[in-house]
């Protein structure tokens, strides 16, 4: 805050100041603390020395009749609104009305307006006059979370203070200090805990240093800070996570079990996890290096970067990923626990997320090219949507090592015609073939339609993710060939319907687009009416069966046209 002491030092505050910040970072106190410096009348010992301490001054005394009255809020010219419960044209009013008096003690009157972007535009044009040209000795200080909703021609007429979010180790130095003056005795790692749950705000974690004096008395250990925050310890997080990377989706169920056990909230543990999870990323990204603003305990902190180094950066971006949107379905609507299982079996899982296999399917694709080995394998015989066999990740070296010429004194086994060995494709390039960078290049090739049925559940989960009206269509569609770039997807005739649905052009786009992402090639669909393989398969419903299921799901009642009239 240079600007905003050398103005108090120079005597040229000016009238109007913004002051920009999070929750909790200490807006509304600066504002006391400006309206201290500059009413502050300083002790009968330093008037009589001359020494600074009487107003204006950067060194407010805080025993004067002035600074007292304005840390205990009865100060006269100190007056404090909440923007929020006064945000109308008749408040502002009020205000312009009482801001004509002149101080009643002190040399300013200091009017602090919290939470400013409440106001409505129209109290905002009422007070605009009043804030651009206000009587002298009077000074507005607007304190905000959101600046960007407060009036451009406002922000033009201010002087912006934008105050910084402090780090975890600068909240953890305002706890131990005010620790100290108060006779509380408090442990290194719950001081840590307790600035980084406050997540930047001095007033949360002061808040929460004076609930648990209430919880534990003057003495505060670990345990009691696990207990009020309702935070998971340590050992069910690294256990969570050792349970995702090492693939055990029992032992990463048994880790929430654990936590219901002891009675702690499945939505408190998924934000703990994240933050554990972002934790890892950042140990393991920096090489093992922890941070200060993540460093809670030496032992803590050596666990931390020993994980960091064994969990692979790739499952914990994913385990973030199915957190967030856990925490998203909580907010909706659903149950905390159940999406804290899917969550943690998903991350240990991945076999049992379609989109994660067509990832997969996609790697062993390219593994397979850059091999030299044949397109991508194609799914289980057995039918099941999205089981894909996959190839193991050295089975093309393999292939190439049968290929290769047998040993003195063998029989050479001749090649087949259509799988040439690597050796020859490489030495003998085309005589009109690129340069060398080139022909080592794999051709991209276009997977196979049985390969397009085993990932045809991924395609239908990443358009549903942008429609899920079209995705509910294509559900009742199946690939049935690939042809010139196209890939033929049948609907039996009495699902005219859902055809109608699917061949506009936003969706041929969109499943144009889930085709590219899931297979890796620029496939477009194509849509035909075919009649089901083996005659088999149950027929499509009705019109009158689809306003029955409607009708029952909704609870609606059909109005014929003769009742309307």
């Amino acid at each position: 805050m240079r600007t905003l002491s050398n103005a108090v030092a120079q005597g040229k505050v000016h009238h109007a100041n913004l002051f920009v910040g999070s929750r909790g970072t200490g807006k509304t106190s600066m504002a006391k603390i400006l309206a201290a410096c500059l009413n502050c009348a300083g002790t009968p010992e330093t008037r009589e020395a001359g020494q600074s301490g009487s107003g204006p001054t950067t060194t407010p005394c805080g025993r004067c009749e002035s600074c007292v009255s304005i840390a205990n809020a009865t100060s006269m010219d100190v007056i404090e609104m909440d923007a929020a419960s006064n945000n109308s044209v008749d408040d502002i009013r009020d205000l312009r009305e009482r801001v004509a008096y002149a101080p009643v003690s002190g040399r300013h009157k200091v009017y602090i307006l919290d939470e400013a972007h409440m106001l409505s535009p129209q109290a905002w044009n009422a007070f605009l006059k009043t804030l651009e040209e206000p009587p002298p000795h009077t000074i507005f200080v607007l304190a905000t979370t959101e600046a960007n909703k407060v009036l451009p021609t406002v922000v033009d007429r201010c002087h912006r203070f934008d105050f910084k979010r402090p780090t975890a180790e600068q909240v953890a130095g305002v706890v131990r200090r005010v620790a100290a003056a108060e006779g509380i005795e408090v442990g290194g790692e719950a001081v840590a805990l307790i600035a980084r749950h406050a997540t930047g705000s001095f007033r949360d974690a002061l808040g929460t240093l004076e609930q648990l004096v209430t919880y534990s008395g003057p003495s505060i250990a670990l345990d009691d800070v696990l207990a009020v925050l309702g935070v998971a310890d340590a050992d069910l997080l690294f256990g969570a996570l050792d349970a995702v990377a090492a693939g055990d989706a029992r032992g990463a169920l048994l880790a929430a079990d654990r936590l219901n056990e002891s009675g702690r909230d499945a939505s408190q543990f998924l934000r703990d996890l994240e933050g554990h999870a972002r934790d890892l990323l950042v140990v393991g990204t920096l090489g093992g290096e922890v941070p200060a603003e993540l460093s809670v305990s030496p032992e803590r902190d050596a666990r931390l970067a020993e994980q960091a180094a064994r969990v692979p950066r790739i499952a914990v971006v994913r385990l973030l990923d199915l957190l967030a949107a856990a925490l998203e379905a909580i907010k909706a609507g659903a149950d905390a626990r159940t999406q804290l299982e899917l969550a943690l079996v998903k991350a240990a899982s991945p076999d049992v997320d379609p989109s994660t296999r067509a990832l997969l399917a996609r790697v062993a694709q390219l593994e397979s090219a850059l091999a030299g080995g044949a397109p991508g394998p194609a799914p289980a015989g057995n039918g099941a949507p999205g089981r894909l066999a996959m190839q193991p990740s050295g089975a093309g070296e393999a292939g190439a090592a049968d290929r290769a010429p047998a040993p003195s004194g063998a029989a050479p086994q001749p090649a087949a015609a259509s799988d040439p060995p690597v050796a020859s494709r490489a030495a003998a390039p085309d005589a009109g073939a690129p340069g060398p960078a080139a022909a080592t290049t794999p051709t991209a090739t276009a997977p196979t339609a049985d390969t397009v049925r085993g990932l045809w559940p991924a395609v239908v989960d990443d358009v549903r993710g942008r429609s899920g009206l079209a995705a509910a269509a294509l559900e009742h569609g199946r690939p049935v060939e690939v042809r010139g770039g196209e890939v033929v997807i049948a609907f039996v005739p009495e699902q005219e319907f859902f055809v109608s649905q699917v061949k506009t052009a936003d969706c041929r786009e969109l499943v144009a687009e889930a085709l590219r992402t899931v297979t890796g090639a620029a496939l477009y669909p194509a849509y035909e009416l075919r009649e089901r393989e083996g005659g088999d398969a149950p027929a499509a419903p009705t019109e009158d069966e689809w306003i029955d299921r409607f009708k029952t799901a909704f609870d609606a009642e059909e109005i014929s046209e003769e009742s309307e009239s």
